[in-house]
C-alpha cells in the first residue's frame, strides 16, 4: 500500500496515467495510475467498471458539495 510522505509540496513531479478500455459490448473499464514519488512511497492503481444498461435514460453527474442551488440541478 502506498504511504503519504509529509511536508510535500503542490508543484511536485505528479503523473496520473489513465486508461480507458472498452470490455465487451457493455462494459466500460477505466484505470487510473498515480505515481507521485514526492507524496507517495510508490505508485498505485484505481479501476472503474461501468456497465451500460439499455434503454435506460443517461442521468448527468453534479458534484455538488457545496452548491447552494441545488433545486435547480434536479435531474426529471
Amino acid at each position: 500500500m502506498a504511504r503519504w510522505r509529509q511536508g510535500s509540496s503542490t508543484y511536485r513531479p505528479l503523473r496520473v496515467t489513465e486508461r480507458f478500455r472498452r470490455v465487451n459490448f457493455g462494459t466500460l473499464e477505466i484505470e487510473a495510475t498515480i505515481d507521485d514519488p514526492k507524496a507517495y512511497t510508490k505508485p498505485f492503481t484505481a479501476k472503474q467498471g461501468l456497465h451500460l444498461i439499455p434503454d435506460s435514460e443517461l442521468l448527468e453527474n453534479i458534484c455538488d458539495e457545496n452548491e447552494r442551488s441545488a433545486p435547480h440541478l434536479v435531474g426529471k
